[in-house]
């Protein structure tokens, strides 16, 4: 990985606006100019960056983001499945873009960015149902990074282990909860 797309994976993993804004500005003519080539407009070319800037976010944020070619590349190519499926979808022709850049397949990264986002979802209305103290429980345990005595304190359980056992028994009705919605 060069330089310039580790310092913008680095700074799109802490939220930096200005190397979103850099993303946009240095990536976005040229997923514009396969789209509108391709008989789409401006505006889907704004909604495929988009989407693919999403997908980038998700998988950089779940830390298993490997990254094989060119950041340059690997946008292009989710731009590109995401314009063909699009395109698809509405019977319209694209034409062969594989001249203006190296592609790389990114099939799986969309399917398993989709299933993510329904199993997340899953979870959520299971931990919507879960309720107090349980929710919290889980969310400073998993979400906050808090070990098992600050929970014990936050609590007020007499010991880290009762802490434990308590996060066991959520953990298991979440299960419950969550294997009920699906």
């Amino acid at each position: 990985m060069s330089d310039a797309d580790l310092k913008t994976v680095d700074g799109i993993a802490c939220g930096d606006a200005a190397v979103l804004e850099s993303l946009y500005h240095d990536y976005f003519p040229m997923v514009l100019h396969m789209v509108i080539q391709n008989n789409g407009t401006e505006e889907e070319a704004k909604d495929i960056f988009q989407e693919a800037v999403i997908v980038l976010y998700d998988k950089i944020k779940q830390g298993n983001f490997e990254l094989s070619s060119k950041l340059k590349t690997y946008i292009y190519s989710v731009c590109r499945r995401l314009w063909l499926k699009q395109l698809g979808s509405q019977e319209r022709a694209f034409q062969d873009v594989s001249s203006y850049e190296e592609v790389i397949p990114v099939e799986d990264d969309l399917a398993k960015h989709r299933e993510t986002e329904v199993q997340l979802s899953l979870m959520e209305q299971a931990l919507d149902k879960l309720g107090e103290p349980c929710r919290t429980i889980i969310h400073d345990f998993y979400i906050m990074n808090l070990s098992m005595q600050e929970i014990c304190e936050k609590f007020g359980y007499t010991s880290a282990d009762n802490a434990k056992n308590q996060k066991y028994k959520c953990l298991q009705r979440l299960k419950r909860l969550f294997f009920s919605t699906r």
